[in-house]
């Protein structure tokens, strides 16, 4: 038994010392195979690779400029927009003030022609004024220093007031006058107090139109009568009314009444 051992050893070293060289010998034989044909095919596929990612990264960057691009784009379409918007709206505002500078036009066109009516009827109204004549003159007297009216000098003017409304077109001067006793200013002021007053009660007591009347106090001027004597001075203190119509004379109304001794 142990010789057979023996000589079993041997031969099992054997087999074990060609199994490692047919190992070693396929190890080289890889390494050799690696070498020459794996190595290069492993650079060139690192090389792809380096390509793929410089690819990646030059289609990374194209994909970032064209998202640049897009955006420009975007908002180049969106700045076109607006000022599409705001050339509508300059349009529309263009043809608002076309419209307004039409209508103000017609405006203006319309009131030349007012005007052209107004002016035409102001020149009638002015040459009829030439047409109106005196028809007659109601003389109403006033105590000495006052401006109020007795009731003699109502009596009076309610009487002439059928007179007066009997012309369909008529005018109304009022005169005021004084006499010379007293200061030029204080007469003046006196003499418009009276014409004021006559006024005040034909327009308020009889209702005859104010357009219808012009006014004015004269003072001392124009005395009818004697201002030395008291029966003069009585004269002179009055106011008179005369009547002008377009309608011609229809009788005269001249009268005097004293308001006071």
């Amino acid at each position: 038994m142990q010789n057979t051992l023996v000589r079993v050893r041997p031969a099992f070293l054997g087999a074990i010392a060609v199994s490692a060289l047919l190992l070693v010998s396929a190890g080289c034989a890889t390494k050799k195979y690696v070498g020459t044909r794996v190595a290069p095919l492993d650079k060139r596929i690192s090389d792809v690779e380096a390509k793929d990612q410089k690819t990646d990264a030059s289609i990374a960057s194209i994909e970032q400029n064209v998202s640049r691009v897009d955006e420009r784009a975007q908002a180049a379409d969106k700045r076109a927009g607006d000022a599409q918007t705001a050339a509508q709206q300059a349009n529309e505002a263009a043809q608002q003030s076309g419209q307004k500078a039409e209508q103000a036009q017609r405006a203006a066109a319309d009131v030349r022609t007012a005007l052209d009516q107004k002016s035409t009827e102001l020149e009638q109204k002015m040459g009829a004024l030439d047409n109106f004549q005196l028809i007659g003159k109601e003389v109403v007297l006033f105590p000495s220093g006052r401006s109020t009216l007795t009731d003699d000098a109502k009596k009076q003017l309610d009487a002439a007031v059928g007179t007066i409304t009997a012309h369909k077109r008529y005018l109304l001067e009022v005169q005021g006058f004084t006499d010379r006793t007293g200061t030029e200013q204080i007469n003046l002021e006196l003499s418009r107090r009276r014409a004021q007053e006559v006024v005040r009660y034909l327009t308020l007591q009889h209702k005859i139109p104010l357009y219808r009347i012009s006014m004015i106090g004269m003072g001392k001027e124009s005395p009818v009568a004697d201002d030395k004597t008291r029966a003069g001075r009585k004269q002179n203190r009055r106011v008179e009314v005369r009547l002008y119509s377009t309608e011609g004379a229809s009788g005269n109304t001249t009268s005097a009444r004293a308001g006071s001794q």
